[in-house]
Order: C-alpha cells, then structure tokens, then sequence
C-alpha cells in the first residue's frame, strides 16, 4: 500500500506594530502598492490612457465575431504600459519591482534599459532597479505581447491584470519566497523554520556574525506562542524550531491562522521583515482509505476554477473572489483547483481564510502546443499558437516559482504538474490507442508519426523533481486526460498522486491492477454516477466538477462567450445545476437521491431561458428596483487590502407590482455616476451577452443585473449612483 505522509506547517504570519505600507507576495522589503498613475496604448493607437491595475485590456473592447471562440472572442494584440516616478534612495538600500502576473512574453525596461522578459503570463517576478534608478524621474515601461491571440483553449486576458509592488530592501536582505516552514513533530507541535537570506556577496566572512535572524508566532489575538533567535550561516541560511504549545490545526471547518514574522537583525536592529498568516495541519494520502486532513478521513468535494469573472476579465478584485467563493462553499464545496495555471494571490489568501483546500496547478500545455478551436468548440479546424516554444527554457523555473510564492500557504495541498498532457493524438501517441475506448475523444488511433507517449514519462519525472527540490509537503499529482495511455509510460509512477479526467470507469480496475496508486477525480462531469464513484469507493479521495463557475473561452460558436458548466454562473448566483450538486454533497453514505439529475437539469435549461419563451403579454412586467450591496457586510483581508480600492457588488433587481423579481425581464439598465467612484462592469450572467463588457448599459438576464462599482481609498468625497430603465422607477445610492 502506498501511502503520503507529509507533514505540514503552513504558517506564515507575524505580527509587528512598525508594519510595511503595503503587504506583498515576495517576503522581502519595504512593500508599497505601485498600481496607480499608469498610462496604456495598443500597439495600433498613437494616444496614451490613464489606466488603474490590475487591468485587462481584452475586455476594454467588445467581443467580435471576426476572433476566437478559445479565448471568448475577446481580442490580444500588443501592449505598452509606461509610469513615470521618483525614489527616495536612503542608506545605500535596493530597489525592485515585483509584478504578481503579465500576460503574456513581457518585456521590463528602466530607463531604456532592459530589466528582464517573461513569456509565463501566469508566473510571478520581480526585477532590480537599482542600478538604473536616476535621480528624480524615473520611467518604466513594459511590453505585452499578446499577439498569439488564440495561444490557449480558454479566455487568458491581456496585460498587467495582477498587482504591481515597488520594493525598498536593505544590501543585505530576506530572499524573495526565501522562508518555509514544515511541521517537524505533530504531537507537540514542533515546526522546523527555514530562512534564506540574499546576500549577493555583501556579508565578509568577519562581518556574518553580525546577522541574525528572529522569528516569532502569534496566535489569532496576537499573543507570542512561540519564538527564537539565530545568527545567519555564511551561505545566508538559517534553520530554527518553535515549539507551539498547544497547538490549534488549520481546518476546513475552522481555518485556524497564526501569524508570523521573520526578522532579519544586523547589530540587533532590526534590517529586513517578512510576515504572513500562517496555518498548522497535516496531510495523508492513502491508496485503500483515501485522503485524511489532520487525521480525519475526508472527502474532497471540489471545483475546477479559471481565473476571469466575466465582464471583469482576469482583473478580479478581492471583493469578487471572496463573494464566489462563499457561494461555493455554501453548495458544499471544499477544494479549488486552479484550472490550469497558478492564480492571482489573493484567492489563496482567501482559501486561507474560508477553510478551501488548493490543488495548484503549473501548466496546460508541454512541449508541443495543443488544438485551440477557433470557431466553436469542437468545431472546425483548429489552431496551434500556445505556450509551447518556450516550455523548454522556462518551464523549470514556472513550476520552482509557483512552489516558492504558494508553498507557505496551508490551503495548498497538491501540486499538479500538468492538465492533459497525455490527452490521446492531442499530441502525443502511443500503440495502445489502437482498438482501446479511453471514455473521450482521441482523434483516431495511433498515429506512428506523433510524439511518442513515452516522452511523458520523462518529463514528469523531471519536473516533479523541481517540486520536490522545493517543497516535501505536499504530493506531486497530474490531471491524466488519457490514463490507458499513460499507464503505458512512466508518468503515473513519476508523481504521487493520480487525477483522473472524466474516466471514473477506470477506478476499480485500475485500483485493483495498481493498488499502491492513490486515485482522485481530477476533473469530473456533474453526474449522479461521478459522485457515487467517489462516495462509495474509499479509496477514491475527490472529484473536482468541471466547473464552479461559468468562464469565458471555449465558447460554441457565435455567439457565445464562454462556457456555461458552472455550478454558478457568471455573476457567482447558482444554477440549478449547483443546487442539484449540493443536495449531493450533503448526502449520508446510504443515502438515495430523490431528484433525477437528467430532469433536474432540463427543469433548468427551460427556467434560464434555453427553451421556449412565454408571450410578452403573457409576462408581469416591471414597475420598480430593488438594490442590494451583497458585500456590504463581508470584511476585507485585513493586511491586504491596504492601499487597495474597495469594489461594491451592487446587485439590481427588476419587480412587478408585487414586489416579485421578473425572471423573464430583459429590460435595459443603465448606470450613471455622479462623483470619484466608477463602474468596473455590469454581469448579466448570459453566456449568450456579446455587449461590450464595459458599457454603462446592459440588458437584464433573469431579471437582474450584479454591477461592480470601485470606490477610491484616497478620498471620501461620497458618488451617487443611479441606476435607471424605461418605464421603470430608478434606484438611487450613495457609496463613499
């Protein structure tokens, strides 16, 4: 029996009362919020715009038939961003940028000279300053290139669309994602601190007693639990244990978080900080019993996540991510998996928060670029730009990046390596094709001229090594799309645990001619059947049902702008597919279901307006508005959300005279803004909504529009907002 067995502190999280502007993702420096006072152009425009990041260009303009239906129809292009400003240089410190993600093959200058590129859209990076820094104004510029438009199977989004943070370090400093922690005994709590400090050659050999390096928990009302000091090794690194009486564990029904801080002293002044949340648990995977979360035998009920929210594209704001996934936990979900790439950081901060295990995820697409469709999915002929030529030079260091940013996360549970990089003829091939049902589609039988199947083997290996180089905590797995296949290669015994795309008909037999490989669904349809295949089994640990909400790219043909597999569609409300997939989740072992899930889902395709409509005159119509703020009570993340803009969701809502929500109502609804505030967006929540995503109007779907009105954290001069329709009585609000 194989069984995983990593134990893991999580934590990171300190808390200090001279604390940074700003809390960033490196782990290093002086952090300041570096997202206003940008200026945009495509590469076709002669004139520059104001912009605010996170931002995405692609849904700056409106879709079109004339693009591709991978990526929702939303246009790429090439774009420049460009920010004039000044540093105050003091005590001879460093100066970096750090960008959380820009999609995609960026190019950094300073000053006319080149800082670095990056082709990964999806990867973190940062760059040193210093050396070009002039005194007064600076200028920093950054080309996207998005010019491969149809580079992937789903809607990507163009440009900086992650926070941007300028760093203030010391010569001698913290590395960037340099500290980790692992629980080293579990019944007393003991964790093992590990700290990697910068040192570029600036501590002689004499001076390196004068670094060392404090670090200290404190529990969730702030008190010290634990601490110690340490001096810095000459090759920078420092290894400590805290011993944390009593310790409280990080679950999914209570997400305990510590708080830590990591100091590093020169003199015994303090020189450089770091600090996050942090969270104790521990994790076992076993091939007969399944998956077990501080000891606790546990079924994961999870959902496959891209990274966009409809009209907002991939620049979500914290308030969005928080208000999904709430919705989905309420359907009983408790695991994300980041379809397919890493995502933006504050969704792990979240799960963090909310009690949401994480399968993060490196990449779709190897060394050879897989089909996009380009007129409907499925449909066609298919296109091949992708991510693919520069697999071989950058790959190693995505997959060691995503591990360094996201290992101090307690939400964080497996590493994925790869997403159906065995799908059959998508490219590789192997014999067994021939005259084998592999439960999807595989483009014909075996094709001797394709890549060979074997070559996943190898290359899993490879890059399962750089996790472990990284990170022992966790298990390395893979979403296998094509398991007969790769059964046939060494990519199954090269990772730890083995996902299973859509072929829940191979679980018994493979666990019986395999019966050391832990197995878990993948990625999974929303069928009764599916769910029993996890429930009943034991020694199948989860299932992630494609998908948890409704996303943009792999859309049918025109129009459609995105996939509607979601449990909650577009504006995060559920489907009554999401209904149907809690009444499952909450099911006892034994129990049956009352509803069948084929009539359940077509009682829902009739009620959202797939299948006939009633008459016009058949229909109450609207008299008035109702508005809610729905995340007017939701607290923000406490550290994070400094410097940042606040983002309302104000959900409007078309009655009858009864005060009753006109399901059929599609009634235009405009917005006006009189103040600082603007509008980010109104959802409608219609696959079948090809406006531009940007306008000011919009018409209802099902009777109601969620609007994502931004406030500014600079001013408190109040906005009113009017939201208005014909015939309709408007509604009136003022935010601040």
């Amino acid at each position: 029996m194989k069984t995983i067995r990593p134990l893991f502190l999580a934590f990171v999280a300190f808390w200090f009362t001279h604390l940074l502007p700003a809390v960033a993702q490196p782990g290093f420096g002086e952090a300041t919020l570096f997202n206003e006072g940008w200026q945009f152009r495509l590469d076709e425009e002669s004139n520059w715009r104001q912009v605010s990041l996170p931002h995405d260009w692609s849904v700056d303009y409106a879709p079109s038939d004339t693009l591709f239906s991978c990526t929702g129809y939303f246009p790429g292009g090439v774009g420049y961003y460009r920010k004039s400003f000044a540093v105050n240089r003091y005590n001879n410190h460093r100066q970096y940028i750090y960008f959380e993600g820009v999609y995609n093959r960026s190019e950094v200058t300073l000053n006319g000279h080149l800082l670095g590129a990056r082709p990964n859209g999806y990867v973190s990076f940062s760059y040193e300053l210093t050396p070009y820094l002039q005194d007064g104004k600076n200028l920093l510029e950054v080309r996207v290139d998005h010019s491969r438009q149809a580079d992937s199977r789903w809607y990507t989004g163009s440009g900086i669309w992650r926070d941007v943070y300028l760093i203030d370090a010391p010569q001698v400093h913290l590395a960037q994602w340099g500290t980790t922690y692992r629980l080293a005994q579990y019944e007393n709590g003991t964790a093992k601190v590990e700290v990697d400090v910068q040192t570029d050659g600036q501590i002689p050999s004499a001076e390196s007693k004068l670094y060392t390096v404090a670090a200290c928990l404190y529990d969730a009302d702030g008190s010290l639990v634990a601490n110690a000091k340490l001096p810095v090794r000459k090759d920078g690194t420092v290894s400590t244990m805290l011993t944390v009486p009593n310790a409280r564990m990080w679950d999914l029904d209570n997400p305990y978080l510590y708080k830590l801080q990591v100091i590093l002293l020169k003199d015994g002044v303090r020189s450089d900080v770091m600090e996050c949340k942090a969270g104790l648990r521990t994790l076992r995977f076993d091939a007969s019993e399944g998956f077990f979360l501080n000891g606790t035998n546990r079924k994961v009920k999870g959902v496959c996540l891209h990274h966009d929210a409809g009209v907002l594209g991939a620049a979500v704001p914290e308030e969005v991510w928080r208000w999904r996934l709430l919705q989905l936990k309420e359907l009983g979900c408790n695991a994300i998996r980041c379809s397919h790439n890493p995502q933006t950081p504050i969704l792990y901060d979240l799960c963090d928060e909310m009690g949401l295990l994480v399968m993060d995820e490196a990449s779709d697409e190897w060394e050879f670029p897989k089909r996009k469709w380009l007129k409907g999915w499925n449909k066609g002929d298919p296109g091949y730009e992708g991510s693919a030529d520069f697999f071989e030079e950058w790959i190693d260091r995505d997959v060691a990046d995503m591990v360094l940013r996201d290992r101090n996360h307690p939400c964080v549970f497996l590493w994925s390596i790869g997403n159906e990089v065995d799908y059959p003829n998508d490219p590789y091939s192997h014999p067994v094709l021939d005259g084998t049902s592999i439960n999807q589609p595989m483009f014909g039988g075996y094709k001797p001229d394709a890549p060979d199947a074997k070559r996943i083997g190898t290359i899993a290996k490879r890059l399962a090594d750089i996790v472990r180089k990284n990170d022992t905590s966790r298990p390395v797995t893979g979403a296998l799309a094509g398991v007969v296949m790769s059964n046939e290669t060494a990519y199954p015994q090269a990772i730890d645990v083995v996902g299973y795309n859509y072929t829940e008909n191979r679980y018994e037999q493979d666990h019986a001619a395999y019966p050391e490989r832990v197995i878990y669904g993948s990625e999974n349809g929303h069928g009764y059947e599916q769910w029993l295949a996890v429930r009943d089994n034991p020694y199948i640990f989860g299932q992630f049902i494609w998908t948890g909400i409704d996303y943009l790219g792999e859309s049918g043909a025109w129009p459609s702008r995105g996939l509607g597999t979601g449990l909650l569609d577009f504006c995060g409300f559920p489907k009554m597919q999401g209904v149907f997939r809690k009444t499952m989740w909450m099911q006892q072992p034994g129990d049956t279901l009352a509803w069948n899930g084929r009539n359940t889902l077509g009682r829902q395709r009739n009620r959202r307006g797939f299948g006939e409509r009633p008459d016009e005159a058949d229909l109450p119509q609207p008299v008035s508005m109702r508005m809610t703020i729905l995340n007017d009570s939701l607290p923000a993340i406490d550290q994070r959300s400094k410097g940042h803009p606040r983002t309302l969701l104000v959900l409007i809502e078309l009655l009858d005279e009864n005060g009753k929500r006109c399901e059929f109502a599609r009634n235009p609804i405009e917005c006006t803004i009189e103040g600082p505030a603007r509008l980010l967006g109104m959802e409608s929540g219609s696959n079948f909504d090809m406006s531009s995503p940007h306008a000011t109007t919009r018409s209802a779907w099902q009777g109601r529009i969620l609007a994502y009105i931004q406030t500014s954290p600079d001013t408190k001069e109040p906005s009113l907002v009017t939201f208005s329709s014909p015939d309709v009585a408007s509604a009136v609000i003022q935010i601040r």
